[in-house]
């Protein structure tokens, strides 16, 4: 598909899906996959240092192995996917090369180390950062414009793989979000735990309620009510569109993009 083609095709799931935040009772696949905070799957020394907590967390890796050498992502999307859905998750790769120094290239046979991007079911999911090894992001598959294939969502896994955690477990959320932990899912508590400032930064961008990372309002909800509230009551959470400025500022700044140098 050409690249005028994609971007087209990014247009028209955005017209037909608005991207909104879910109701709190509404499945997520984002939240089913049983990984750390529903779709990220850490190692056992990212858990570790998660667990440690501590005063200023953000939501950058700071760790600069966990980035893609010379900014290039090398993927290849599983032949599981029909056409259809290929073209949107190519549609996510167009978005993130059009607004960051980001650069991806499919694998070839010569290619050891790349990130596979399969159709399992069990939901949306995927490592955090650059592993080293050979990695997997997982989009079941949904009609186009739902579940794994809300723009935002094929978006918000990119992120991830990229070296991101969810923007509402920063430290500095408190200021920004209540969150109800009576309303919580009895056991997933831990999903809204903080980062330690050792680990993660915001490269001084800031909290970001825009952010595809951000959870939606009801998420991991055991009775139907808001896990979290915004304490801006004009502020909307957990869209699913696209990549927020923030979200933009923060990958040129992780990944020392040269627009912003």
């Amino acid at each position: 598909m050409s690249r005028i083609g994609i971007i087209l095709l990014l247009l028209l799931q955005v017209l037909f899906s608005s991207g909104k935040p879910l109701p709190a009772g509404v499945y997520d696949p984002e939240e089913s996959a049983g990984f750390a905070e529903g779709d990220m799957v850490l190692t056992a020394e990212q858990e570790r240092m998660l667990e440690q907590g501590a005063p200023k967390a953000r939501n950058g890796l700071i760790d600069t192995t966990k980035r893609w050498p010379n900014n290039l992502i090398v993927y290849r999307i599983s032949d599981d996917f029909d056409n259809l859905h290929k073209n949107a998750i190519k549609a996510g790769i167009q978005t993130l090369e059009t607004n960051t120094c980001i650069r991806f290239r499919e694998a070839t046979d010569e290619d050891t180390y790349y990130l596979t991007v399969t159709a399992k079911e069990g939901g949306c999911y995927t490592a955090v950062g650059y592993q080293g090894k050979p990695q997997e992001m997982n989009l079941e598959i949904y009609p186009i414009g739902e579940g794994c294939f809300r723009p935002g969502t094929i978006l918000h896994e990119f992120m991830h793989a990229m070296g991101f955690y969810h923007q509402q477990s920063s430290a500095i959320r408190d200021g920004y979000i209540e969150v109800h932990y009576d309303n919580i899912v009895p056991g997933k508590e831990f999903n809204f735990q903080k980062y330690s400032d050792s680990v993660v930064t915001d490269f001084e961008v800031g909290y970001d309620y825009d952010s595809c990372l951000h959870y939606r309002p009801g998420a991991f909800s055991i009775n139907g009510e808001d896990t979290i509230t915004p304490l801006d009551s004009s502020a909307q959470i957990g869209q699913r569109v696209g990549l927020s400025s923030k979200d933009i500022d923060k990958i040129n700044i992780m990944y020392k993009c040269p627009i912003l140098l």
